[in-house]
């Protein structure tokens, strides 16, 4: 399957198919598509497998494209201001923030990842439900803000401002410390900050949607304006 990745910060997939091949996204997904591309919605795996991406913050039934005849073209995108991704699935499952999975191809799994530590849970930043890719091909995940990828060697550690890690790939392990009381108090980055320990890739993002939505509170018009 032949994509491209285009844009700066509100980044498109552009995906070349092939009579034969499939690709599948979750819903909302699709900007453009060729005229010979068809799109089904289908609850792949079945009920409960579509109930666990609900959870996990994708689409509860998979939209899936396919071309006729020949070579067709779909363009897809985030819902926000961000960053879109290339990961491949046949070189290790990865763990992603909630909401994180774009689309990708049909050999590509897209499952619900538990927080294993309660400390993660209440204060890593990213809840109890993670989504985990696996498979054999490529898939495509989005966030808001700009990526910084980053290869931690075996026992490296990497402290994270809380919910800006992204993804990491299934090895490296998640987990959160605290930064001290005076710190909480005047660094403005919480009590807590998430760690992670390579070896592994982990995807951090420059800001969260949350962020995002904060910083546009005060230009909100109001029933006084």
């Amino acid at each position: 399957m032949k994509y491209t990745i285009t844009g700066s910060n509100l980044q498109f997939v552009n995906v070349e198919l092939q009579p034969g091949e499939v690709l599948q996204s979750q819903a909302g997904s699709m900007v453009h598509m060729s005229g010979n591309v068809d799109m089904k919605s289908k609850m792949e795996g079945g009920f409960l497998a579509g109930l666990k991406r609900s959870i996990s913050g994708s689409s509860f039934m998979l939209v899936k494209y396919t071309a006729s005849g020949s070579p067709g073209a779909v363009s897809l995108a985030g819902k926000a201001p961000g960053k879109i991704m290339d990961i491949d699935t046949s070189k290790g499952a990865w763990i992603c923030q909630k909401t994180a999975y774009l689309c990708s191809e049909e050999s590509v799994q897209l499952d619900m990842a538990f927080q294993k530590k309660l400390g993660s849970i209440f204060f890593g930043g990213e809840g109890l439900v993670l989504q985990r890719i696996s498979g054999n091909g490529m898939a495509f995940i989005h966030a808001c803000g700009d990526f910084n990828v980053i290869d931690l060697a075996p026992g490296q550690v990497l402290k994270v401002s809380t919910s800006n890690a992204v993804a990491w790939q299934d090895g490296v392990k998640y987990d959160i410390a605290s930064i001290g009381i005076k710190n909480a108090l005047f660094s403005g980055e919480g009590l807590f900050i998430t760690t992670l320990t390579g070896p592994g890739k982990v995807v951090i993002q420059s800001m969260t949607l949350n962020d995002l939505a904060m910083s546009l509170i005060p230009y909100l018009p109001t029933n006084n304006s």
